[in-house]
């Protein structure tokens, strides 16, 4: 007896184009999609597109939206990913895997019959390789029940398509970096309100990925901290203890909008300069008068002239911090070595652009 229950799916859903363009390949053949969309603490800022937005997105190509924040699970597979890091600090494929878990769990409630993603074939060499794609399904516990309509042509038939209830035909066989064929397709479909390509993860920024690691090897890594550590100059100037100075008047309105009850603000009394926020579990005296010469330094105040600053309501008479101390302290951008030229998969190696 045939069923007459209408298909579901689940699609992984970041409110980029080829996000939306799988979600629009799946519906459009009739099948009821939720798109999952992962609020990340290091989206980048051109990827924080508003819950709005991306709400719109998914209605635009018929798709159902759900939003959910990760928790201290996804923190924790960011300090120990267990496939490791592929630029900077990004843990590429355990993110992916924490994500289609989530996803897996979702379906289960919902009783839908596959998950899909957006990833192409190549678009990213670490984790968007043919035996990368394998292994995330398999690790994932989805044989063949995970569809990447993007590229699905490139790839083995999944159980959707070889029960009919996906068109195989209807799919794409995309792979590489470009994105001709995706801005092609998506004028073809009426979608022209779409954000730019850009990077999505902040943890693969050289800046930031320096100051993700120093906060793991530190203990500081938490949900909060993350906003913090997009603004000012960083320093460490002692285990467990962390200042952060802002450059100019935006990011010290940021920074001091950032500070926790337990944070020290410090700011120039007389003179213009930054606020400096120094975090520390119990920061000692001697940490608080570091955090106010560095507020000096980066004053308006001149190199030799002592100047006031009040740290949480107390006030130090401080001399501008070294040249030799700042560099020392100064938690530098992580050096990062020069991708691969090809693929690493044999099979991939026509597949790179």
């Amino acid at each position: 007896m045939i069923s007459s229950r209408k298909t579901k799916a689940i699609g992984l859903f970041s409110g980029g184009l080829d996000s939306i363009l799988a979600a629009k390949l799946v519906t459009e053949q009739g099948i009821d999609a939720v798109a999952l969309h992962f609020k990340v603490p290091f989206a980048a800022p051109s990827r924080d597109l508003g819950e709005d937005r991306l709400r719109r997105y998914a209605e635009l190509v018929g798709a159902s939206f759900v939003s959910v924040d990760v928790g201290p699970d996804y923190l924790a597979m960011v300090k120990t990913p267990q496939y490791g890091y592929s630029r900077g600090v990004a843990p590429c494929i355990d993110c992916i895997l924490y994500m289609l878990l989530k996803a897996k769990e979702l379906a289960k409630t919902i009783s839908a019959d596959f998950v899909f993603t957006g990833e192409v074939v190549g678009q990213r060499s670490h984790c968007q390789n043919k035996r990368s794609l394998r292994m995330i399904e398999k690790e994932a516990g989805m044989g063949g029940r995970l569809l990447r309509p993007l590229c699905a042509k490139l790839l083995d038939p999944t159980i959707p398509e070889l029960s009919g209830v996906v068109r195989r035909e209807r799919l794409l066989d995309l792979k590489g970096r470009g994105r001709r064929r995706q801005i092609r397709l998506a004028h073809e479909f009426g979608i022209i309100d779409y954000a730019p390509p850009t990077g999505g993860c902040l943890l693969t920024d050289v800046n930031l990925a320096a100051r993700v690691r120093d906060a793991i090897d530190n203990d500081q890594l938490e949900l909060d901290i993350f906003p913090l550590l997009r603004h000012g100059r960083h320093f460490r100037i002692a285990p467990g203890v962390k200042v952060v100075a802002g450059r100019n008047e935006k990011e010290n309105r940021a920074i001091e909008s950032l500070a926790v009850d337990s944070d020290v603000v410090c700011r120039p009394v007389d003179v213009m300069g930054p606020v400096v926020v120094l975090r520390a579990a119990k920061p000692k005296k001697k940490d608080i008068q570091t955090a106010a010469s560095i507020c000096a330094r980066y004053s308006d105040a001149a190199a030799d002239v002592k100047v006031v600053v009040d740290c949480g309501g107390k006030k130090f008479k401080a001399t501008a911090a070294a040249e030799d101390d700042l560099a020392a302290w100064l938690i530098r951008p992580m050096v990062e070595p020069p991708e691969p030229q090809e693929a690493s998969d044999p099979d991939e190696r026509e597949e790179a652009e």
